[in-house]
C-alpha cells in the first residue's frame, strides 16, 4: 500500500490520532525506508496508540510484545509444547510404537509467541515491542539480529524467514538507557506531552459530545498540573480522555472547584499527589481568601 506524508497524517487523523507535522513526517519515513521507528517519551503519550493506528490504517493484525524485566527470547521469539511433547511420547508407548523424534517437532507443537509470529504471518503485520527500555541488555542484543536480518534460527526446523518484513515500532519510557546498536537501526522519534492546543482537540476527537470550552478548560488544567513540581506523577493523556467522561458523567459543563475535587480521583493514582492537589484551593485561578485582619484592641 503506497502512502505519501500527506495521506498518512490524514489517515492518522480518521483513526483519532492527531499527529504533528513531525510526527507524521518520521512516521513516514520509518515506512518508506523500512526501518523500526523507535519512540521514546513520557508514560501515556500516545507511543502505543501510533501502533494500534498504523494496525488500523494498513488493516492489518497488531502483534504486541510487552516488554518487562526478565523476558527472554523463549518467551518472545516461540517454546515448545512440552506438556503436549510427553503425552505424545506416552501415548506412542503404550501402543507400542516407537514414533521418531522428528514427530514430536511438527508445527503443531511450536507455541509461537509475538516475535516468531511476525515473522510467519500470512500478510504484513504491525510489530508493536512496547516499553523495551524494561528489558536487559542482553535482551536488547537478541533483537539486533530479527531487526536487522528478519529471520531466526529453529535448531530443529532450521532458518526461519520473514514472509513479510513487518512494520516495527518500539516504545521506551527512558527508563534505562538503550543502546546504540539499537538506536542505529532505527528511525527515531520523541513524543512529549502535548500543547493545550493538541490536547483539546485529542479530547473533541475522543469524547464525542464533549464541549468545547471544557475541553479547553481540561486541557489547559492538564498542562498546569504536569508543570507542578509537587506532582510526581504526572497525568497522561489517557487520564484527560477519563477525566472528561467522568466530569460529563456528573453533569458538569465547566471546571470549577466542585468538578474538580470531584474527580481527582479519576486524574491522580497516588496519594502524595491527591494531597498535594487538594492543598491547592486557587488552583483553578481562583484567589485565596484574604487574611484576617488583627483586631486593634488586642495588641
Amino acid at each position: 500500500m503506497e502512502i505519501t506524508r500527506e495521506g498518512l497524517k490524514e489517515a492518522l487523523a480518521r483513526t483519532g490520532y492527531i499527529a504533528e507535522e513531525e510526527v507524521a513526517t518520521t512516521l513516514f519515513l520509518a515506512l518508506k525506508l523500512g526501518k523500526p521507528l523507535l519512540i521514546e517519551g513520557p508514560p501515556g503519550v500516545g507511543k502505543t496508540e501510533i501502533a494500534k493506528a498504523l494496525a488500523a490504517i494498513f488493516e492489518t493484525e497488531l502483534i504486541r510484545l510487552q516488554c518487562y524485566e526478565g523476558l527472554d527470547e523463549s518467551r518472545a521469539l516461540y517454546e515448545w509444547n512440552y506438556q503436549r511433547q510427553l503425552l505424545k511420547i506416552q501415548l506412542q508407548k503404550e501402543l507400542g510404537g516407537a514414533g521418531s523424534e522428528q514427530d514430536l517437532f511438527g508445527p503443531e507443537y511450536l507455541l509461537e509467541r509475538p516475535l516468531l509470529k511476525s515473522l510467519t504471518a500470512e500478510r504484513q503485520p504491525v510489530l508493536l515491542i512496547d516499553e523495551v527500555d524494561k528489558t536487559d541488555e542482553q535482551f536488547e542484543a537478541f533483537l539486533f539480529e530479527i531487526l536487522s536480518d528478519f529471520q531466526v534460527s529453529i535448531p530443529e526446523w532450521g532458518t526461519v524467514r520473514a514472509r513479510h518484513i513487518p512494520i516495527v515500532v518500539l516504545t521506551s519510557n527512558h527508563d534505562r538507557e538503550l543502546s546504540d546498536g539499537l538506536r542505529r537501526r532505527c528511525i527515531y522519534l520523541h513524543i512529549g506531552y502535548p500543547s493545550i492546543e493538541k490536547e483539546t482537540a485529542i479530547l473533541e476527537s475522543r469524547i464525542p459530545g464533549i464541549l468545547h470550552q471544557l475541553a479547553l478548560e481540561l486541557a489547559s488544567a492538564l498542562h498546569r498540573m504536569r508543570a507542578l513540581p509537587e506532582i510526581e506523577k504526572k497525568p497522561a493523556i489517557s487520564e484527560g480522555l477519563d477525566w472528561a467522561q467522568a466530569l460529563m458523567a456528573l453533569g458538569h459543563e465547566q471546571l470549577d472547584e466542585t468538578a474538580l475535587q470531584d474527580t481527582l480521583g479519576v486524574v491522580f493514582k497516588h496519594d502524595h499527589d491527591l494531597r498535594q492537589m487538594r492543598e491547592m484551593p486557587g488552583f483553578l485561578g481562583k484567589k485565596d481568601p484574604p487574611p484576617r485582619l488583627q483586631d486593634s484592641n488586642k495588641r
